[in-house]
C-alpha cells in the first residue's frame, strides 16, 4: 500500500500513522506543492493518522515567521494562524517520544525521528540528514519517504 492509498477491503482496519516534518507541512499550506494534495486528502479523510508533538507545533509556529516564509505567505495571502488551525485540526498530539537508537546530525529533526520510531509510523521528510537514516530507520520499522515519495513513487 502506498502512503496515500486506502486500505483494501481485505486489509486490517488499522490506519497508518504518519509523522510529517515541518518542510512538508509548509509544502501543504504555504507553498501548495502540487505533490501534496493527495497527502492532504488522505489526512482529511482519515486514511492517515498524523502524529505530532507540541514541540513540532512550536517549530511550525517559529518557521512560519522566518522572513522568506512570511514574505511568501504575505504574497499568497496565507495566514499563519490559518496554517496552525489546519495543523491543530488534523494532528493527533502525542507526548514527546524517547530518543531513538539512531541520532540525526540535525538536532531539530530528531523529534520527528523519535516519534516515528516510537509509533512505527511512516516518516515524511525531505531533509537530507533524515533521508540519510532511511535504511537504519527501516530496521526499526520506520519507512521514510522523501518529498517526491509522498505517493509511494
Amino acid at each position: 500500500m502506498t502512503a496515500c492509498q486506502m486500505p483494501s477491503a481485505d486489509a486490517p482496519s488499522e490506519v497508518q500513522a504518519v509523522v510529517i516534518d515541518t518542510n512538508i507541512v509548509l509544502d501543504l499550506w504555504v507553498y501548495q506543492d502540487p505533490a501534496t494534495p493527495s497527502l492532504l486528502s488522505a489526512l482529511q479523510q482519515g486514511q492517515l493518522r498524523w502524529l505530532a508533538t507540541a514541540a513540532m507545533r512550536e517549530e511550525l509556529l517559529r518557521v512560519l515567521d522566518y522572513p522568506h516564509i512570511a514574505q511568501r505567505r504575505a504574497r499568497d495571502g496565507v495566514n499563519a494562524q490559518a496554517v496552525l488551525d489546519q495543523f491543530d485540526t488534523l494532528v493527533h498530539l502525542q507526548d514527546p517520544a524517547p530518543k531513538a537508537a539512531y541520532i540525526c546530525k540535525d538536532a531539530d529533526d530528531q523529534k520527528f525521528i523519535d516519534l516515528a520510531v516510537a509509533h512505527r509510523a511512516l516518516l515524511l521528510s525531505k531533509d537530507k540528514q533524515v533521508l540519510r537514516l532511511t535504511n537504519r530507520l527501516a530496521r526499526l520499522g520506520v519507512a521514510v519517504r522523501p518529498r517526491h515519495g509522498l505517493l509511494g513513487s
